[in-house]
């Protein structure tokens, strides 16, 4: 059995289908449980403790309650607290939207095992269950696709479950046309970033109930954490922003977890400003192809293009953001699946596996190689996931048309047969005018 065999047998094997979800399983498992272990204060390793990305979440929530989160969003005066949990220094700047504060500051309420838990299985049990709505038979395929990328969200503790979960409810409502697909995308405020592509599929589809449900939920959402926090938060992360371009332009991000175009471009040794350009180039390009899509191809088809396409806009996008991904395949699998050549399945499987399984292969040998790195070292490794990306992107993209062709082959050339055999009727050659009857 080839490997892309072995991917699709799942799409037709129900047994198959049982045996691999039950490993999937038990991989998540074997992350899962000792994370939340070692959030609850169980050491598993000897050497410094680097913070990761729930730690923050945490931290930001315990903030709130402080009534000092306006401390998150500047590095001078988050870093001494970050440096506070974690005996190796992290760069871990706080760039969220005010209304991401607000979904974090309960878990601060909670001991931390306790909080990591019940974020990650309420997030991952609400991602599943919306993939397997959209990916149906193809939803078990689809997560051996992704199990590399959430075993780095597990890994992490980040929000891919819970983006990618608003994004699936996102596209249903869409697919079913209703406005309430509008909440979802609005919630996305989140990470906005993530969005952009389906507000531009939203706004060009002129599903104007949807447009509008949104921007209510941006709205009121904005209201709530004025409320809660405080109006000088929206200053506070402004300056957050500013800051944190400043970081990405002088390459204190990790690019290896990074899987934007400028990341890309920046860790092969180009300047800021060419990085930029190139992101500028392909996330124009990407917005083209989700407008394109929109009106060429299926409804399903469309969003799952845009949901690919959705990655290659903003700068700043992450390994774990990448549970959308899944979102995609799961409404573009059976058409990949069945109009792709050999070749182009197997560069399209290796190249979502490779996306998460070369991050956390970098993710260990930075760690092992530089114990004690300073800030912004990790960021001289290669970034790859964009390319990756590009790669899924234009391969899909041209198995999408490929069958739009052959369905238009198909039309014309058995058209006229129908004609044929369904002539128009014509007039008696006996007489000039029809018969008169009475």
């Amino acid at each position: 059995m080839t490997f892309v065999e072995m991917i699709e047998s799942a799409r037709s094997s129900a047994t198959n289908r049982v045996v691999y979800f039950r490993a999937i399983l038990l991989v998540i498992g074997l992350v899962l449980i000792p994370k939340a272990a070692e959030f609850s204060g169980l050491q598993f390793h000897t050497g410094p403790h680097k913070l990761v990305d729930f730690e923050g979440f945490y931290l930001a929530g315990q903030l709130v309650w402080r009534g000092a989160i306006g401390q998150a969003y500047h590095f001078v005066t988050l870093f001494p607290l970050q440096k506070a949990l974690s005996s190796r220094e992290t760069f871990q700047p706080w760039t969220y939207p005010p209304q991401f504060d607000v979904v974090v500051a309960p878990l601060a309420l909670l001991p931390m095992g306790l909080a990591y838990g019940v974020f990650m299985i309420s997030t991952l049990a609400a991602y599943l269950a919306t993939l397997k709505r959209i990916a149906a038979e193809n939803f078990v395929p689809v997560l051996m696709l992704l199990t590399p990328i959430i075993v780095v969200t597990i890994g992490c503790g980040q929000n891919g479950f819970l983006t990618g979960t608003l994004i699936g409810l996102t596209c249903l409502g869409l697919l079913a046309r209703t406005s309430l697909a509008g909440i979802p995308l609005g919630l996305m405020i989140i990470k906005p970033h993530l969005a952009a592509a389906f507000a531009v599929y939203t706004l060009v589809n002129r599903r104007w109930g949807a447009a509008l449900a949104a921007a209510a939920t941006v709205a009121a959402t904005s209201a709530l954490a004025t409320v809660v926090l405080g109006p000088a938060v929206w200053t506070d992360f402004l300056g957050g922003v500013k800051e944190a371009r400043v970081f990405l332009d002088h390459g204190f991000y990790p690019y290896f977890r990074m899987v934007s175009v400028y990341a890309a471009v920046q860790s092969l040794g180009f300047s800021g400003f060419v990085a930029s350009a190139a992101q500028v180039l392909v996330a124009i390009v990407s917005l083209g192809l989700v407008v394109l899509a929109s009106h060429q191809l299926s409804p399903r088809q469309a969003l799952g293009i845009t949901a690919i396409a959705t990655f290659l806009i903003s700068p700043y996008e992450y390994d774990y953001d990448l549970m959308t991904l899944g979102i995609g395949l799961g409404f573009l699998l059976p058409d990949l699946a069945s109009l792709g050549t050999n070749g182009e399945r197997l560069a399209l499987y290796v190249s979502t596996l490779s996306i998460g399984i070369f991050s956390i292969a970098l993710t260990v040998v930075s760690a092992a190689s530089n114990p004690d790195e300073a800030i912004g070292e990790a960021a001289n490794f290669l970034s790859l996931g964009a390319l990756a990306l590009v790669v899924i992107l234009v391969l899909t993209w041209r198995i999408l048309l490929r069958a739009g062709r052959t369905r238009n082959i198909e039309v014309s050339v058995h058209r006229p047969a129908y004609v044929l055999a369904n002539p128009p009727p014509t007039a008696s050659p006996s007489s000039d005018r029809p018969a008169l009857t009475v």
